[in-house]
């Protein structure tokens, strides 16, 4: 089961409605436990039990920057407040919990920055998610109107991370 397999199942348990749901199969145990409305989930776990693997591949173990940066997070009612100005901005969620970083290494340039124009299928950041770096990668082609979370900050499940014009 790969990472698209997983972000897709807790998606897909996010919208049911369902309160927690375990998958175990031969090398992954998967729990994910969502709270009642309003609240926020109490914890989703993923333990994962594969074979010994002979060395870590770079792409796992590369160092991350981290940049402080003066802006501030942007609140939630700001967000949609952004969105809502202009209807033709597609807004891209986090898949996951973890940390967001916006280069692949401290020596590496920016994914992408405002008013780069992405295609389908390009990174626009990692996330960090238990010592693992999950590429996210844009759904749709267009251009990166405004980057709504800090370098090396914590984002949570289904939180906004991008807006990007599709025209």
């Amino acid at each position: 089961m790969d990472i698209k397999e997983i972000q897709n199942l807790i998606r897909f348990v996010a919208k049911s409605g369902a309160h927690e749901v375990k998958l175990e199969m031969e090398d992954i145990k998967i729990t994910i436990k969502t709270a009642a409305d309003n609240v926020l989930p109490e914890s989703q776990t993923i333990v994962q039990h594969l074979p010994a693997m002979p060395a870590a591949s770079p792409a796992t173990t590369a160092p991350v920057a981290v940049v402080e940066t003066e802006t501030p997070a942007p609140t939630p009612e700001a967000v949609s407040a952004s969105a809502d100005t202009d209807p033709n901005v597609i807004t891209v969620k986090s898949p996951i919990i973890g940390t967001f970083y916006r280069k692949a290494s401290p020596d590496k340039p920016a994914f992408v920055e405002v008013g780069t124009d992405v295609k389908q299928g390009d990174v626009l950041c990692v996330i960090e998610a238990m010592k693992l770096f999950n590429e996210i990668e844009s759904e749709i082609s267009g251009k990166i109107v405004k980057i709504l979370v800090d370098d090396a900050s914590p984002v949570e499940f289904d939180q906004p991370l991008f807006l990007i014009d599709p025209s």
